[in-house]
């Protein structure tokens, strides 16, 4: 399937909360082949997230294995349904982007580790621990479904915006 268009900020869909997905059927298949043919369609892409194709539910997915950043510590293709994060620790800064805010990058601080509890496109659930790069993308799609930016986690505005490179 073709990718989806991306929302773009300030869009107001970006900003809500989405909705717990109740069950898994045809059209929740459906939105998980086009987050994934989105994903990859995207230039660098390693994630989205079901509002930035503008549907509100809790479903993302995340895979940083072909980055150079996760290519070495990563648990392949997570499609996440519901996901929640059950533990975090310790703190680090990186730089962010995201296909919602092309134009902008910024240093954002996540947690390091994480362990995340989610359903997956078969209905069982799944507790992955992660790391790293795995990590901070796994928590910059979940603030999605939260209707939260990168841009709210700036560490500053002043220092920690940066305008996106433009490459020919």
């Amino acid at each position: 399937m073709p990718p989806i268009p991306i929302l773009h900020y300030p869009d107001k869909i970006l900003k809500q909360v989405c909705a717990p997905v109740m069950a898994i059927n045809d059209e929740t298949r459906d939105l998980i082949r086009d987050l994934i043919d989105t994903m990859h369609a995207g230039p660098g892409s390693v994630g989205v997230a079901a509002p930035q194709i503008g549907a509100t539910l809790r479903i993302c997915v995340v895979d940083v294995s072909k980055s150079k950043l996760g290519r070495a510590n990563n648990h392949g293709l997570l499609i996440m349904i519901n996901p929640e994060i059950l533990k975090r620790e310790g703190a680090g800064v990186m730089r962010e982007g995201c296909m919602s805010v092309p134009d902008y990058t910024g240093d954002v601080e996540r947690a390091v580790e994480i362990t995340v509890r989610f359903v997956d496109e078969n209905g069982d659930v799944r507790q992955v621990e992660a790391s790293g790069f795995e990590a901070v993308a796994i928590q910059h799609e979940i603030d999605h479904l939260d209707g939260i930016l990168f841009l709210d986690r700036i560490t500053s505005l002043k220092t920690g915006l940066f305008r996106r490179k433009k490459y020919k």
